[in-house]
């Protein structure tokens, strides 16, 4: 290893190189090898070494399904790289993949706005230097401005991108929504394309660990909107227009399903990240 570089990650796993020189290998199969993650790179090590430099990323996705040996394996980190793409499997894929965005953001410097959206409004916040730092609970930024920031990784609603121009720069900026001190804001983030490239897989790694996937009627979603603009649990059978112990069954199922916590009494409660995504959704049908 260079200088400075040093393990984060050393297990026994597979890959498969699904693209060549800009060309998918329709008949590509899984070679069993060693898989280490260093601070600068990915090393394959099976019949020769192979290896994927960290910096060099254009994108990580989880899926890459170039034949059906791929499409049955259930779980798996993309690597993408300049015409070429290694699929690579390892016993506990989540720790690869947290080794992952340690490697590639630890330490890195993001630009930040934040809060960008506070309570559902716009903030006037300018774009601030952040370094971050990864874990397997959390996001955290320290920003330029002093501000310390914590993304739970548990606590992301929902993950919007937008291209903008940046200082004169064409940049991918990640809108994250997740909670601070009880209320729903969004983080704007954006980087240099190898940060951006794995900070959409974590990010939206933290969106999958919650997604929703629900079949809600009209009243329970009109409550999951009356919760998210601010209506006290108790005033939901009034503001929805049933009864008390019909809203009582909604929370019993929407607490089952993971949208709602309670957080104090029986019908105290808040929505979950879950819950924001699908209010997020319903507004969107709107």
């Amino acid at each position: 290893m260079s200088e400075g570089e040093h393990k984060l990650y050393d297990e026994r796993g597979q890959f498969m190189q699904a693209v060549k020189d800009g060309r998918e290998i329709r008949d590509a199969d899984w070679t069993t090898c060693r898989v280490v993650l260093t601070t600068d790179r990915v090393v394959l090590i099976g019949d020769e070494k192979r290896s994927v430099t960290i910096d060099a990323l254009e994108q990580v996705n989880d899926r890459f399904d170039v034949n059906q040996a791929a499409a049955v394996e259930g779980s798996y980190t993309a690597l993408k790289t300049e015409g070429t793409v290694f699929l690579v499997t390892t016993p506990d894929q989540g720790a690869f993949e947290t080794a992952l965005y340690k490697a590639s953001l630890n330490n890195g410097i993001l630009l930040v706005q934040h809060p960008a959206v506070e309570g559902g409004v716009i903030q006037d916040v300018e774009w601030t230097k952040a370094k971050v730092k990864i874990s397997e609970e959390a996001i955290r930024l320290a920003v330029a401005d002093g501000q310390k920031v914590t993304i739970d990784r548990n606590d992301i609603g929902d993950v919007d991108t937008d291209e903008r121009t940046i200082d004169g720069q064409d940049r991918t900026v990640y809108e994250v929504e997740h909670t601070e001190d009880d209320r729903s804001v969004e983080t704007h983030l954006t980087g240099e394309p190898h940060h951006t490239a794995v900070m959409g897989a974590l990010l939206e790694e933290g969106v999958e660990r919650h997604r929703a996937n629900l079949d809600l009627d009209g009243v329970e979603k009109q409550v999951i909107m009356a919760l998210h603009t601010g209506v006290s649990p108790f005033d939901i059978p009034e503001f929805v227009d049933r009864d008390v112990e019909r809203v009582e069954e909604i929370f019993d199922r929407l607490i089952e399903y993971d949208v709602i916590e309670v957080e104090r009494e029986r019908t105290e409660v808040a929505l979950t990240p879950e819950g924001r995504q699908v209010a997020g959704e319903t507004i969107g049908d709107g």
